[in-house]
């Protein structure tokens, strides 16, 4: 392994990233590179050059959904998993078709957001993966 995989996340709720930085750096083979807390503050992915970006779908101003072009223009090579609190039934194929690599309810565990983040990153080929 290169380093650890390296993560953004986009999502409104302070408190849930506060969650995810300390679940995901638990192991030490997945590091938090950058964070936003609206689709619209995005521009911050170029300089964090992350692996993998975890994109919540609700947020203010710019939805993840609306932002994702955006992250697939600025970090091209990095996988995007887009997070919902929506039933999977309505985001998960809109998410998929948008160009997101992976859905996960914001129900999920934090071991199954682990999992599917490195998931993600060995998928795109990632040297750190």
């Amino acid at each position: 392994m290169a380093g650890p995989l390296r993560v953004f996340v986009c999502d409104d709720a302070p408190s849930f990233r506060d969650l995810l930085r300390l679940a995901l750096e638990q192991d030490g083979d997945l590091e938090i590179v950058g964070e936003a807390e609206d689709g619209a503050q995005l521009e911050a992915i170029g300089p964090a050059a992350p692996d993998v970006v975890l994109l919540d779908v609700s947020m203010p101003d710019v939805n993840g959904l609306e932002a994702l072009a955006g992250v697939r223009e600025l970090a091209p090579r990095a996988g995007v998993v887009v997070l919902s609190s929506f039933s999977a039934e309505e985001m998960e194929a809109q998410a998929l078709a948008a160009g997101a690599d992976r859905y996960l309810d914001k129900r999920a565990s934090f071991d199954e957001i682990r999992t599917v983040v490195r998931e993600v990153g060995r998928r795109r080929g990632l040297p750190s993966a």
